[in-house]
């Protein structure tokens, strides 16, 4: 459909974008947090997981999204973006070997339909591509249409994940752990789950200042921190958080590598990423082309 799509615009008068920025967008979603209140200890404290016993379950389930976005072309000031997205679920059971067990994928164009000329809207509107519309406020200041743009991949990305998780939580057996890269609070169903898991890599919220903060990000390996439960802005959802020190030492072997996160990215997640992007459109995916470690800034 793609192809279909964009190519009907550009007949209908649409200029091609001459100026395409980064499709990789990284999450927003962490910046709603700020400040912790304390659950297992009466400030932040630094505890070694030494002699801790590890968690074996039978089976876990691995879930993460991908979002790419591309401006194809204008109307006037009024960008129109292809984006792509998809979600899937890969579980690993006893064998070690994960499989798919969920997955989905959605193409969007985003734009904002009344400002677009009647006849690039009616090819738009004809072509069965879902439309995703920015404000009218975003698309008539050209500095703001493409963060709101990429506010809409983000959002559609999410939405896809969510629907995928908490499908799962459904069928999630008594032993069987779910392990979501990313925040659990915008779903209740996640939220509440005993074996729910969200995973974040990125230090985007910040839930303390001073000393506290220089002591979580300063953890040893192998430790953790106290338990606290992070406050959010406007609607919030009780969930316990802490930070952790080359968390799930397990996984990270084999390495994560090509990816540049790889000194703190699960390798079941990078599993994930890889298992998508081999399914997504080749236009607007970038496939590195070794496996050493990429580092660049």
């Amino acid at each position: 459909m793609s192809r279909s799509w964009v190519e009907a615009i550009l007949a209908a008068g649409v200029v091609p974008a001459s100026y395409v920025p980064d499709a990789s967008v990284g999450r927003t979603d962490l910046e709603e947090f700020t400040g912790a209140d304390p659950v297992e200890d009466p400030e932040l404290r630094v505890h070694s997981l030494a002699g801790a016993s590890p968690l074996a379950p039978a089976a876990v389930g691995f879930l993460d999204g991908i979002e790419q976005w591309r401006v194809v072309g204008y109307a006037g000031v009024t960008p129109i973006v292809r984006a792509y997205v998809a979600a899937a679920i890969r579980l690993r059971g006893a064998d070690r070997r994960p499989r798919t067990i969920a997955g989905d994928a959605d193409e969007l164009a985003i734009t904002r339909l009344d400002r677009l000329p009647d006849t690039v809207r009616a090819a738009l509107e004809g072509s069965g591509v879902r439309v995703v519309e920015i404000s009218a406020e975003d698309a008539g200041q050209p500095a703001r249409a493409l963060p709101a743009a990429r506010a809409a991949v983000q959002g559609a990305r999410a939405a896809l994940e969510r629907r995928l998780a908490e499908r799962r939580l459904s069928s999630l057996g008594s032993d069987h752990w779910l392990v979501v890269d990313g925040v659990l609070s915008d779903s209740p169903a996640l939220s509440v789950h005993p074996r729910a898991l969200g995973v974040v890599k990125s230090h985007g919220a910040e839930y303390f200042a001073g000393p506290e903060l220089e002591r979580a990000l300063t953890l040893p390996a192998a430790h953790r921190t106290s338990v606290f439960r992070p406050k959010r802005r406007g609607a919030r959802r009780e969930i316990y958080s802490w930070y952790l020190r080359l968390w799930l030492v397990s996984e990270r072997a084999p390495l994560a590598t090509p990816d540049r996160r790889w000194d703190r990215l699960l390798y079941p997640i990078h599993d994930v990423e890889t298992y998508l992007r081999a399914r997504a459109p080749r236009d607007l995916i970038p496939y590195p082309a070794s496996r050493l470690p990429r580092t660049g800034s």
